[in-house]
């Protein structure tokens, strides 16, 4: 059973969490309401002054006790994880658990190097007395809606790199995983932070995004499906508030006819299945040269035939739940779509009674009329494609309204690398995929309807703060600048004799531009005219 919110006989409300390998009750959340977050701000706007001005030292301390308390209570994470999104124990800890402990530190040792000051050269020597400078300063109160499907390890990234940039923060976890908010909620307040820096909400998904929006927060991340991302834009131009959307991906891995078939394989199935298929960035369509394609095909069936679906809490399983029943049934719609419409399945692993599961499956003979080749199917579901070229391969995997990741999998690293210099997508990953999330260092976002803005890496925290530059003088004796009042003609041709000076390729005109500069330069130290 996926979360659903239900009255309760008192005035409160609440949300269930049910555990979607079980459908057990695991916990009950109270349901803010609009004022809830309003106050929120208030406290927010307050706090976020003096968290900026305490300086990037004293915010890294914070942020090393909070991934102090991710690593001394990483076991009841997963487990918290494992039973709230339905993936398994060993993807909690790899994909959240362990990512947001290593983007935490990361953030905490380099935001001060990323984000500091920075000196910039004269663009002219005609301005060489100006001096500038550009300081990256904190929005204020930075909003957060993270999804269902990594409810950890998105939220953690982009907390953290918003707290170490100075701003605070509030965050809205998706409803279907409450229980992984609370836990968040509970290392923001074991790691000591001061009081009103960071708040964590539970709006109903169906309010939250005009509600953060008409708070008076200063900025919004949200992550989650096109269609929303696209009534948040539409909400946000009317005020012209900055969003940054993360909204999902149809990713494509080329499989080239020199690859290490098996490590391609191997590849394939991680990073199709992980999390059960449920990430924006997994693997849904692969295509593979004609040459080695019956052999790779072969391999992967093989491997296939041997992964274990079963509740994520036991260590004895790959691949877990689905998170919610609505996704489920949209999983089963596009595979029996494209089976309607020409695709072979194959699927392997028992499915455990009671519990909102999927067999992970292999479609091959796909073609562009299944909504699975053109819409993300967010499940376990991989369909192959065949293809006669490399070029035929970049067009298919362009050929999408989404571009949030791709891979590329051969022995050839130039070869890998110009296949990626073609491909439309935000990420592309040689011999690998899915990952790029867990490197902190590196930029995450996607081109095309895959969203707008770039989180995570020295991106992610510029798109924290907002850029101010300094321009300082360095001729006090100046009454004015060359070209302030009175005009007339020697200050017009002045000026145009710096143009000469600088670009004429006529050594007469800029000896002559010369003189005219002088005489209009030596004007800005006098209030003659």
């Amino acid at each position: 059973m996926s979360n659903i919110e239900k009255p309760t006989p008192s005035s409160i409300r609440e949300t269930i969490s049910y555990n979607p390998a079980t459908g057990e009750i695991i916990g009950k959340t109270k349901e803010d309401d609009i004022k809830t977050l309003q106050e929120a701000v208030t406290k927010a706007r307050i706090a976020q002054k003096e968290w900026a001005e305490i300086g990037f030292e004293k915010r890294k301390d914070y942020l090393l006790k909070l991934r102090d308390f991710i690593v001394d209570n990483a076991d009841e994470i997963s487990e918290i994880i494992s039973k709230d999104n339905g993936k398994t124990r060993v993807d909690a800890m790899t994909t959240e658990v362990l990512s947001s402990a290593m983007a935490i530190n990361y953030y905490a040792k380099n935001a001060s190097q990323i984000l500091k000051r920075k000196h910039l050269k004269a663009g002219s020597i005609l301005t060489i007395n100006k001096r500038s400078y550009v300081d990256r300063v904190p929005y204020g109160i930075i909003g957060i809606i993270s999804p269902w499907n990594y409810p950890f390890a998105i939220s953690m990234h982009e907390i953290a790199m918003a707290l170490i940039s100075g701003n605070a923060v509030i965050l809205k976890t998706a409803s279907q995983t409450l229980e992984v908010g609370k836990i968040i909620n509970r290392a923001i307040q074991e790691s000591q932070f001061p009081n009103g820096v960071f708040t964590f909400v539970n709006i109903p998904g169906s309010l939250a995004g005009d509600a953060f929006i008409d708070s008076g927060i200063d900025k919004l991340f949200f992550t989650g499906s096109v269609a929303v991302g696209k009534l948040l834009a539409k909400k946000a131009s009317e005020k012209l508030f900055p969003l940054s959307l993360e909204l999902g991906g149809n990713d494509a891995m080329i499989v080239c006819n020199d690859a290490d078939l098996s490590q391609a394989a191997n590849g394939a199935l991680w990073g199709g299945f992980s999390n059960a298929g449920q990430s924006c960035a997994g693997i849904e369509r692969i295509y593979v040269e004609e040459k080695i394609y019956d052999e790779f095909l072969s391999i992967l069936k093989n491997k296939l035939g041997k992964l274990r679906v079963g509740n994520g809490n036991s260590f004895d399983y790959d691949i877990g739940a689905i998170t919610t029943t609505q996704q489920l049934e949209m999983i089963k719609n596009h595979v029996n779509d494209a089976i309607e419409k020409g695709g072979v399945k194959t699927s392997r692993g028992n499915l455990t009674d009671g519990g909102s599961f999927h067999q992970p499956t292999i479609i091959e003979q796909c073609n562009n009329d299944m909504i699975t080749m053109l819409d993300e199917t967010f499940g376990p579901v991989l369909a192959i494609q065949k293809v006669s070229s490399i070029d035929e391969a970049i067009e298919k995997t362009n050929d999408s309204y989404l571009g949030l990741t791709a891979s590329v999998w051969t022995r050839d690293s130039k070869l890998g690398k110009s296949i990626a210099a073609k491909l439309q997508v935000g990420a592309v990953m040689i011999n690998d995929h899915l990952m790029s999330h867990g490197l902190a260092e590196t930029p995450w976002g996607g081109f095309k309807l895959s969203g707008t803005g770039r989180t995570h890496s020295y991106l992610g925290l510029e798109a924290m703060t907002q850029p101010r530059v300094v321009i300082d003088d360095l001729l006090p004796l100046r009454k004015r600048n060359m070209w302030w009042y009175p005009y007339n003609k020697s200050v017009y041709d002045g000026l145009k004799g710096a143009m000469q000076l600088l670009y004429s390729k006529d050594f007469f005109l800029r000896a002559n531009g010369l003189i005219k500069l002088i005489k209009v330069f030596l004007r800005s130290f006098t209030d003659d005219k």
